[in-house]
């Protein structure tokens, strides 16, 4: 009997990301209420860092709230940024970091599996790295997990591939 299976993985779609910053910047150069700010958003890929710089509080919310939404019509899930706290930059300037979350760290695997075990059925769990592999020889037991974390308000994103 074969035995089907998928990964759990919790990643964020780097091109989407590209393009929802360019349209916040776009957004950001013709507001009026930015006129003359050095109000910026810089993306970093590679250290996966957003970089949101502001006059005041005031224009960070704002700002945030700009990226946010392009970021959720470009299908972005907000539960993936992870916002530090503000700090003073430059000439009285508020700069705030946004981490971008990528895969899934150990506590939230542990959890996540807890959840699975407590629906009762007959599949395996398998924590590799940052993703996690559920399998099973029916494949209405793997659909039931998937439609059971799909309707979950977990605290990361959660994306499902590799069903076989």
């Amino acid at each position: 009997m074969a035995n089907f299976s998928f990964d759990i993985i919790s990643e964020v779609d780097l091109q989407e990301m590209d393009n929802a910053i360019n349209q916040a910047n776009k957004e950001l150069a013709q507001r009026y209420d930015f006129k003359d700010s050095k109000a910026s958003l810089a993306y970093d890929r590679k250290e996966k860092k957003i970089t949101l710089i502001a006059d005041d509080e005031f224009k960070l919310r704002a700002l945030t709230d700009i990226l946010v939404t392009r970021m959720a019509k470009r299908g972005i899930s907000l539960k993936s940024l992870k916002f530090n706290e503000p700090e003073k930059a430059f000439e009285g300037y508020l700069r705030q970091v946004a981490d971008i979350c990528m895969g899934i760290e150990k506590e939230k695997a542990k959890e996540l599996t807890g959840i699975i075990k407590q629906l009762g059925l007959k599949v395996q769990i398998q924590i590799e790295g940052e993703k996690i592999k559920v399998s099973s020889a029916k494949k209405d037991d793997l659909q039931v997990v998937i439609s059971h974390l799909k309707v979950l308000d977990f605290s990361i994103p959660l994306n499902f591939g590799n069903y076989r």
